[in-house]
Order: C-alpha cells, then sequence, then structure tokens
C-alpha cells in the first residue's frame, strides 16, 4: 500500500493521519482519556499474569518514531495471559512516548491528565494467528500493556536502556541489545483499566485489547532527558529532536472502560 509517511510534525502529524489511514476516524481509536469515575469494575476480570522469565531482548531500534526494543516471538516464553484473555498474548516489542517538558507525553490520560512518558509493550495472539501480521489486522489480535512514567526518583531498571539510547541516536539505526528483561519495568501493583481499541500510530489497526495499568514507574530528570536526546532524523537530515511523538485522546464513542480493581 503506497502510503505517504507519517509523523508528528505540523503537515504530517495525527491531525493529518486520516487523509491516508481513514480508519482513524473509526470506532475504537485509541488512545482515549481514561475517566476513572466511568470506569465499570468488573469482577469477572481475571489478574494479569505477566511470564517474562525466559524472553529474549534482540535489539534496540530508533523507527524514526520511537524507540523500541524487540523480542523473540516464536514461542509463548515470554506471554501475558490472564487479564481480559482467553489465550497467552506474546511480546513482540514494546517502546516509549514521550514529550518535550514534562506536562505532556503520554498518549493515555487519566482524568484528562498527561503524564511526561508512556511505555507500551506490544504482544499477540500466538496461539490464533501465523504471524504478527495477521494478528495486527485481527480485531482480537494484539494485547498491549500501557505503563505510565512519572518523574521522580532514578529507575535502575531503566538505566541499561537509557543507556543504550546514545547507540540509536538517529532513525534508522539499531544496536543488539541482548538479555533485557522488561518485568522490571512494570509497577508492583498490576492493577488496570481494559477497553478494545486501536495502534496509536499508522496503519491504527483496530485489533487492540488495552491494558492501561493504573499505577505509574518513576523515572529521574536525567533518564528522561535521554529519550529527547533522540531524533526523528537520520544523520544526512537537518536534525529533529524526537518528543511529542504521542498522538492526543480519541472519542470514545460508546465503548465501556473496564476495571479490574474496586475503584
Amino acid at each position: 500500500t503506497g502510503h505517504r509517511s507519517w509523523g508528528y510534525g505540523q503537515h504530517d502529524g495525527p491531525s493529518e493521519w486520516h487523509k491516508s489511514y481513514p480508519i482513524a476516524q473509526g470506532s475504537r481509536q485509541s488512545p482515549i482519556d481514561i475517566v476513572s469515575a466511568r470506569a465499570v469494575y468488573d469482577p469477572n476480570l481475571k489478574p494479569l499474569v505477566v511470564s517474562y522469565e525466559s524472553c529474549t531482548s534482540l535489539s534496540i531500534s530508533n523507527t524514526g518514531h520511537s524507540v523500541m526494543v524487540e523480542f523473540e516471538d516464536t514461542d509463548d516464553k515470554a506471554a501475558i495471559s490472564g487479564g481480559p484473555f482467553q489465550n497467552p498474548f506474546r511480546l513482540k516489542q514494546f517502546h516509549f512516548h514521550w514529550g518535550r517538558t514534562h506536562s505532556q507525553g503520554s498518549e493515555h490520560t487519566i482524568d484528562g491528565k498527561p503524564f511526561p512518558c508512556e511505555l507500551h509493550l506490544v504482544h499477540w495472539n500466538g496461539r490464533k494467528y501465523a504471524t504478527f501480521g495477521e494478528a495486527a489486522a485481527a480485531p482480537d489480535g494484539l494485547a498491549v500493556v500501557g505503563v505510565f512514567l512519572e518523574v521522580g526518583k532514578e529507575h535502575a531498571g531503566m538505566n541499561r536502556l537509557t543507556d543504550a539510547l546514545y547507540m540509536v541516536k538517529f532513525k534508522g539505526t539499531k544496536a543488539q541489545f541482548g538479555s533485557f528483561n522488561p518485568k522490571c519495568l512494570l509497577p508492583l501493583s498490576l492493577d488496570y483499566w481494559t477497553y478494545l481499541g486501536s495502534l496509536t500510530t499508522p496503519p491504527l489497526n483496530e485489533s487492540v485489547t488495552w491494558i492501561v495499568l493504573k499505577e505509574p514507574i518513576r523515572i529521574s530528570e536525567k533518564q528522561l532527558e535521554k529519550f529527547r536526546m533522540l531524533l526523528f532524523t537520520s544523520e544526512e537530515d537537518q536534525r529533529i529532536q524526537m518528543a511529542n511523538n504521542f498522538r492526543p485522546p480519541q472519542p470514545l464513542k460508546g465503548r465501556v472502560v473496564r476495571a479490574s480493581f474496586k475503584a
């Protein structure tokens, strides 16, 4: 499909995406503003089970839109299960969205409040679908865990990642990044909100069951600054700082957000 390149700038940003990707105006788009008082406690939602013990991280790369760590996903060794899911979903990659300043950066917001950064752990239904691509086109193919980051004390587990960012400063660069377990990036409490949504970047497929964790993690100002040293641009191009790489909240269009916890 010959799609125009997209980004987060004035002329190729989220407000323009619908021109190339009409699904941008669909009925289950993400992210959303989660209004905590409107979320419905569902006692039938199981606790989220995260099994990343034997995960194999492969590389860290600058996609030109974010920084991403990819995993081996040939089996269900690294997966999430429980929650609203019948099948385990296997970990494919994680990436981040962040702001130029602390006042914004996350994609989801809680009661209208954004966080400086949001981590997305992307998983796919490997029991039902043969490939990630096939799963990404199916309404029940993907599961993304969203974790909010706020600024506070240093996050020890994050150091290995933030220390590697200089290697992928430019768009299209990639470096080996083995034996990183993202379990260290999860908060203590796995209480969550869940709703049916979409990818937050083109092609914006409506294939994602979202799990947004209620409890944020903290990283230091210094750690967050390292994300802002990344560039949207290749080495040959005029340098554009990678920041504000988030899509704003989309209309709920009648969807219900369920909570795994009593408010």
